[in-house]
């Protein structure tokens, strides 16, 4: 197929043999299937600010460092160049989380390049050698739904554990590889320890788990396995050994208005999309 003009410029550099076809066009970013040095990878590239859907930005960059200090009054005030840094951030916050969760022991996808806001990883695949489904596009039996929602449980304690959140989890960015599902989409991610949304985010990646996997294992209603993760976690004891058992009795706390109005407006937004989705032909 004929290049994207976002991928010339590695191609030239050699980076890319050749483009497959386009695997997916997101919110965030389109992906391609390349040819590199004999592998096939995936090229993502993102979108510009002006072009891209993602609701309440401000919840999941608060807090993001940059390199220095003139970057960062840019930012605060707003200027060309202040955004143009706060674009670059968001789009190099994925290589960074993919880096460190990786050597958490996470299950993402490897990066391999990261050019000109284009972000070369590792094509994650079916037992065919095919590009892996999302969990969306996939049945599961009762059984197969708990094992997986354990194992994804687990990736989300190591991540909080390397003090990160995904903060968009869903049926909608898991890959289902030969081997389990890997977590992908990661833009947005959350430092655990320095964002105040931090708490909410993680309940609500895992809700959306519960949510998921209850359309096929109904005993999973009820569960309440993100407050009780986040409690373990600020007690100094969340382990990826440590049995979970889906129950919290403890305080909650004040209820976040403004928080659960934005949870709503989110979730209305993403059943329009899954409804557009659905009707789209093919």
């Amino acid at each position: 197929m004929k290049p994207p003009k976002r991928l010339e410029p590695l191609i030239e550099e050699g980076l890319i043999d050749e483009v497959v076809r386009q695997l997916m066009s997101g919110k965030e970013a389109n992906v391609y299937v390349v040819r590199s040095g004999g592998e096939t990878l995936c090229a993502k590239i993102y979108k510009e600010a002006t072009h891209r859907s993602f609701r309440q930005a401000v919840d999941y960059t608060e807090n993001r460092r940059v390199k220095g200090s003139r970057q960062a009054r840019a930012m605060a005030r707003g200027s060309r160049f202040g955004r143009e840094v706060q674009e670059a951030a968001w789009q190099s916050a994925e290589v960074d989380a993919l880096r460190r969760l990786a050597g958490a022991g996470v299950r993402v996808p490897e990066p391999r390049n990261f050019c000109d806001g284009v972000l070369l990883m590792e094509m994650v695949a079916d037992a065919d050698g095919n590009a892996a489904p999302r969990l969306n596009d996939v049945l599961f039996t009762p059984e197969e739904a708990l094992q997986h929602h354990r194992s994804l449980l687990r990736e989300v304690v190591l991540m909080l554990r390397a003090g990160v959140i995904h903060g968009d989890l869903s049926e909608f960015n898991i890959l289902l590889a030969e081997d389990g599902p890997v977590i992908i989409d990661l833009p947005q991610a959350v430092d655990a320890a320095g964002n105040n949304h931090a708490k909410r985010l993680l309940v609500r990646d895992v809700v959306n788990l519960r949510n998921f996997f209850g359309r096929f294992a109904p005993s999973l209603a009820g569960t309440d396995h993100g407050h009780e993760i986040w409690d373990l976690y600020e007690r100094g004891l969340l382990d990826p050994a440590t049995e979970l058992t889906g129950r919290f009795e403890g305080d909650l706390g004040e209820v976040d208005i403004d928080g659960v109005m934005r949870e709503i407006d989110d979730a209305l937004a993403e059943e329009a999309a899954r409804r557009l989705r659905l009707q789209a032909p093919g």
